[in-house]
């Protein structure tokens, strides 16, 4: 199996190490992981929390890659926000990334992880469309991805009782989101996080990737969003079973930022 989205305790909230995953990954049916670590920019919030260093980073990647004893990818999440996007874009110049997750995290300069004000004041409705205007905004600003994280990530947090968003609630603005992506040629990742979150879903759920595989979506790619060895991978089969019931077939893996396709017959367990 391949894994595409996986962070270790070079990002904040990582814990794992890199060696770590490479040693447990034979064991996990892994033949290839995909290191994404956290790049998010927290200028003008109130947080602890630091940018990561993309040299550090590279360093610390380029001292285990061996592809003789694991095929291993550089990648980075970075988190998309509409007024950083020539910052962003100078810093992917400078780094040979093999692949791209644009994903929201910090939304209408609030980072909803860790601040609950983002919710304050607004229905659940309400919310979540502030969410997905920003998402749309981005992924009209931005070229310099590959496919974009979780889209649904805001179902997460918000403490409300409903825990799935209702596509048919949000078709308009989902479905200008997907078709602008399919536009562009960008993708979107089955991230299996959510079924561990207790979603009952991957990231996005069910009716989201039947959407965008009616839209004409086909690029997928598979990620455990895993921060400690034990979530490498996990729910895969889950996941696989998924995509070939809503009628996929591959599944996209990206080298040097160009998408390589797999059939999930030959990698499925």
């Amino acid at each position: 199996m391949k894994d595409s989205h996986v962070h270790t305790n070079i990002s904040h909230d990582g814990i794992s190490s890199i060696s770590e995953y490479i040693k447990i990954a034979k064991e996990k049916n892994v033949d290839e992981i995909t290191f994404t670590e956290h790049w998010d920019d927290y200028t003008g919030l109130e947080t602890q929390l630091k940018t990561l260093d993309i040299s550090k980073y590279r360093e610390k990647y380029l001292q285990y890659k061996d592809d003789y004893i694991l095929k291993t990818n550089f990648g980075i999440e970075i988190g998309l926000q509409p007024d950083i996007v020539k910052k962003i874009e100078n810093i992917i110049k400078q780094y040979p990334f093999d692949f791209i997750i644009g994903s929201s995290h910090i939304t209408c300069k609030k980072d909803m992880a860790m601040d609950k004000s983002f919710f304050e004041g607004f229905t659940r409705k309400e919310a979540y469309l502030r969410y997905f205007k920003e998402v749309l905004e981005n992924v009209k600003l931005y070229n310099e991805f590959d496919v974009y994280g979780h889209i649904d990530y805001v179902v997460r947090y918000g403490g409300y009782a409903e825990k799935k968003i209702d596509y048919t609630e949000f078709k308009e603005i989902l479905d200008e989101i997907l078709v602008t992506l399919i536009t562009k040629d960008k993708g979107i990742e089955i991230n299996t996080s959510g079924i561990r979150y207790g979603l009952d879903n991957p990231h996005p759920n069910i009716e989201i990737l039947k959407r965008y595989k009616e839209l004409g979506g086909k690029i997928i790619t598979m990620g455990s969003d895993a921060h400690k060895i034990d979530d490498l991978a996990r729910n895969f089969n889950m996941a696989f079973d998924i995509l070939e019931n809503i009628g996929f077939e591959e599944i996209a893996v990206y080298h040097n930022r160009v998408p390589n396709f797999v059939k999930i017959k030959n990698i499925k367990i």
